[in-house]
């Protein structure tokens, strides 16, 4: 992420409507929007290939899966994320079109420039989200899912996936698939 120039302090209302008429998407965190780095295809095959896996999966039900361009809004820490994928189950979910506010699933296919964030604060700042059950990182230099799971008392889990388990598990949806369909088309 990039800080922008303009030192102004933004309010989310603020934030919101520069947002709407932007060419570039900026993430927002408690009054600083922060312009966000282009993407590879690496990044972005991997991300559509789980938009796919996971848009069958939940077919059906009551869940909806987002791709890149809808914000996660968290509340309690004044921020608005634009995860590379989302899952929200939660009716109050289709109140808003361009934010989600309770997903269960977030992940993040993660970028050499991003990594350190999305790994420390962002995780930090994802965890403020009563409804998320699990954050997931996904590698995009070798097969392997990083998986955050919140127990039941609040503290998070982690599981990690490479080539030698060939599946993962997303527990918040009942979810498994092959990493080769993840990482289909994707050379090392």
């Amino acid at each position: 992420m990039i800080a922008t120039p303009d030192n102004y302090r933004l309010s989310p209302d603020e934030y919101l409507q520069l947002e709407a008429t932007s060419d570039t998407k900026h993430e927002y965190r408690d009054g600083e929007a922060y312009a966000m780095a282009g993407t590879t295809d690496a990044h972005n095959t991997i991300a559509g290939n789980l938009y796919t896996l996971l848009r069958s999966h939940l077919r059906g039900s009551d869940c909806r899966v987002y791709f890149a361009d809808v914000k996660a809004k968290l509340e309690d820490c004044n921020c608005y994320y634009y995860p590379d994928l989302m899952v929200t189950c939660d009716p109050r979910d289709a109140e808003t079109t361009t934010y989600k506010r309770y997903p269960k699933l977030i992940i993040e296919v993660l970028s050499d420039s991003t990594e350190a964030f999305d790994r420390g604060d962002k995780f930090i700042d994802y965890q403020t989200l009563d409804s998320l059950q699990e954050y997931v990182l996904i590698s995009t230099r070798q097969q392997r899912v990083d998986c955050y799971r919140r127990t039941e008392r609040g503290l998070w889990l982690f599981q990690f996936y490479a080539p030698s388990h060939n599946t993962f598990h997303l527990t918040s949806l009942e979810f498994e698939a092959e990493l080769t369909n993840l990482y289909e088309d994707i050379a090392f």
